[in-house]
């Protein structure tokens, strides 16, 4: 399959190529392309010259045409930029077709603007590319369809530009104000990932339609003050060692671009160390409702817990060193002699999690004479130091 995309260097088209070139190189198996597909891409920038275009064209089985001029000073750029370079397009289409006729007219997948109903010059602009790219269906019988997306977010898009979002990750990440004129108003919202899955569909034959229109099924509307707000709550969370609710695809693919507009020296963050003789202490993710997880270093020959739980569990995973875990039932059994104690030989050489039950008394000893035992710890809740659950008691 030969593919030619247009505005390749753009938000749509770098997220279009990165997957594409992924699916080719089967570092990722696709539900309808299926693995490593033969695959050949055209890549139309700003650069590629007429005569290169023209190539393509010859070569092309499906075109995913995503160029266009979104902002210019000049009305009639918007034109030119869109119906202009459509026309020129489509005409290098139907000459391919006419110069091999045995071969199939190229399919047109088209990115349009939810902004072509307009009557502004933007908006016209693109209405009369969709209709160039309608009658060239028409009469060469290939399959066209047209996407008026609807405010693109994820990594890549350019801030300051014609995304809210990007201008608010943009903003947020680097503390910098936002904008908000007008709180109320309704956004729909459009997940890249979920653009390129239709785009994709599309170019397999498969594309979602209504009202004579392609259409990505997965969309989220919030209002301009909603987003600010989700956004600026992203902003404090490295601080608090935590993340959002990622069960919200919404709140999840939002996370994931907010993340992509951090500046580089913001991609590290230091954790606080609880030290003392025996080792360390340090949390490293906190969450609303699904625990806490942390680090923990005993020193050669140290014993750390003795303590139990009533509520509280965790999950303990030596990765370095080799200790010794101790567990043993709270209380006496029905002869009134103390429960017996369970022991599990860990090492960072053979990974397994041991469970800290609630109401068993637990330690750590690390074993070793010379090596720290570094052990990763899910716990089950954040720790409150107004409300620990923990009660000391030798195992």
């Amino acid at each position: 399959m030969k593919l030619l995309i247009t505005g390749a260097g753009g938000f749509v088209g770098r997220n279009l190529t990165a997957q594409l070139e992924n699916i080719r190189e089967g570092r990722e198996r696709h539900s309808v392309l299926g693995e490593n597909p033969e695959l050949e891409l055209f890549l139309c920038t700003r650069s590629t010259t007429e005569e290169e275009l023209k190539e393509y064209c010859k070569k092309a089985d499906s075109v995913i045409h995503l160029a266009g001029i979104n902002r210019s000073s000049r009305e009639e750029d918007f034109m030119e930029g869109n119906a202009g370079f459509t026309a020129r397009l489509l005409k290098l289409l139907r000459q391919a077709q006419k110069d091999a006729p045995d071969q199939r007219a190229a399919s047109v997948i088209y990115a349009s603007s939810i902004h072509a109903d307009r009557e502004d010059a933007y908006g016209k602009s693109k209405r009369a590319a969709e209709e160039q790219i309608r009658a060239y269906g028409e009469e060469t019988g290939a399959q066209t369809v047209i996407y008026r997306f609807t405010n693109l977010f994820g990594k890549w898009c350019r801030p300051d530009y014609n995304s809210v979002t990007a201008t608010f990750c943009h903003r947020i990440a680097r503390g910098l104000p936002v904008s908000v004129q007008n709180p109320d108003a309704v956004l729909t919202l459009t997940y890249i990932d979920d653009v390129v899955e239709e785009i994709l569909q599309a170019i397999a034959g498969g594309p979602h339609r209504k009202d004579g229109f392609g259409f990505v099924p997965e969309t989220y509307r919030c209002t301009v003050g909603q987003l600010a707000e989700i956004l600026q709550g992203f902003s404090s969370l490295q601080q608090r060692l935590e993340i959002p609710q990622l069960d919200d695809p919404f709140t999840k693919k939002l996370y994931a671009t907010y993340l992509t507009y951090l500046p580089e020296e913001h991609f590290r963050y230091p954790l606080t160390m609880h030290e003392d003789v025996r080792g360390s202490f340090t949390e490293m993710l906190r969450t609303p409702d699904r625990g806490q997880i942390s680090v923990n270093i005993s020193r050669p020959g140290v014993t750390k817990g003795n303590h139990w739980h009533h509520t509280k569990h965790e999950k303990f995973l030596v990765v370095s060193g080799h200790g010794l875990l101790q567990l043993r039932r709270i209380g006496n059994d029905e002869a009134g002699n103390p429960f017996p104690v369970t022991e599990f030989e860990v090492s960072g050489k053979k990974l397994e999690v041991v469970e800290m039950i609630p109401g068993y008394a637990h330690n750590l000893i690390n074993l070793s004479e010379t090596e720290d035992l570094v052990t990763l710890i899910w716990a089950s809740e954040c720790f409150d130091p107004e409300k620990p659950d923990t009660y000391g008691e030798t195992v």
